[in-house]
């Protein structure tokens, strides 16, 4: 016996509604699939079955997650609210690093400040525990108010760090030059820390306890990356995965463009350009 139009529409209406939450919910994974807590346990909480992490920080403690897997290259992203209120001193981060002592890490570093003072965006780069590569722009957004997504490309290539998909930072490869470049699997990492003894007007303005507890929250605990235990780290510069196709050697002309508008128009600071720091630049830097 067959159904009435009616009823066959609605019954396919729910078969693709169901079908796609579905696929939606394997594309979001919760928390605990792909992450665990590394400390401050007792200052974090979650809503939406997982899907989303709120990190708090009060004068007792702060807290931080890490992926369960390190990766030897990818395309990691994550969606963040960062504290709001008064929040010179507290930082809030996300970053991939190694477990070794040779530290390469990769870093988002949101420095909070005053109220009504704009919130500053850092990056940095450690090769091998050198870092000291810092550049730091102000957003065209405010990241205390809405979610926004936060990516780091990092193949055989290059190193960019993207903004809503929006290019900030560029670091090539440039081994043949003698420049080191991260090799060793990192984990992926984000956490709420006091960092007011430099992180806001170079240390002089000092976390108001009054206003915590300061929180962050965390969205898209889904990873594209390739897990490397550092046995055979080769297996993840292989074209096999996406992000290391020559697609994503150089950035296209729309990304090229954009980026040089945040350059112009939304960076404070940048080592290569602080000659009294550096007299000479960095081999890495143009020159």
């Amino acid at each position: 016996m067959s159904l009435p139009m009616a009823s066959t529409l609605w019954v396919l209406l729910v078969f693709v509604s169901v079908s796609g939450a579905l696929a939606s919910r394997l594309k979001d994974p919760s928390f605990g699939q792909n992450y665990d807590i590394k400390w401050g346990g007792n200052h974090v909480s979650s809503s939406d079955y997982g899907r989303v992490i709120q990190l708090y920080m009060d004068k007792s403690s702060g807290a931080g997650f890490g992926s369960k897997l390190s990766y030897g290259s990818g395309f990691f992203h994550m969606n963040m609210k960062i504290p709001d209120k008064d929040s010179a001193g507290v930082i809030t981060s996300f970053y991939l690093r190694s477990e070794t002592h040779r530290l390469d890490e990769l870093d988002f570093e949101f420095l909070g400040n005053r109220k009504g003072k704009p919130i500053t965006l850092q990056t940095n780069v450690f090769v091998d525990g050198q870092g000291n590569r810092e550049q730091r722009i102000h957003l065209w957004f405010d990241p205390t108010s809405s979610f926004h997504t936060y990516k780091i490309l990092w193949n055989p290539y290059q190193i960019v760090f993207f903004v809503d998909n929006i290019p900030i930072r560029v670091f090539m490869n440039k081994t043949k030059m003698g420049v080191e470049y991260p090799s060793q699997p990192m984990q992926i990492i984000a956490s709420l820390w006091n960092g007011e003894d430099w992180a806001s007007d170079g240390g002089k303005a000092k976390i108001n306890w009054t206003q915590a507890p300061f929180k962050a929250y965390f969205q898209g605990f889904d990873i594209e990356g390739c897990p490397s235990d550092n046995s055979n780290n080769r297996l993840c510069l292989s074209s096999n995965h996406w992000w290391n196709t020559p697609k994503f050697s150089r950035l296209n002309t729309r990304q090229r463009k954009a980026y040089a508008h945040v350059k112009h128009k939304y960076m404070k600071y940048d080592y290569c350009s602080d000659h009294s720091r550096y007299p000479t630049p960095p081999p890495e830097c143009p020159q």
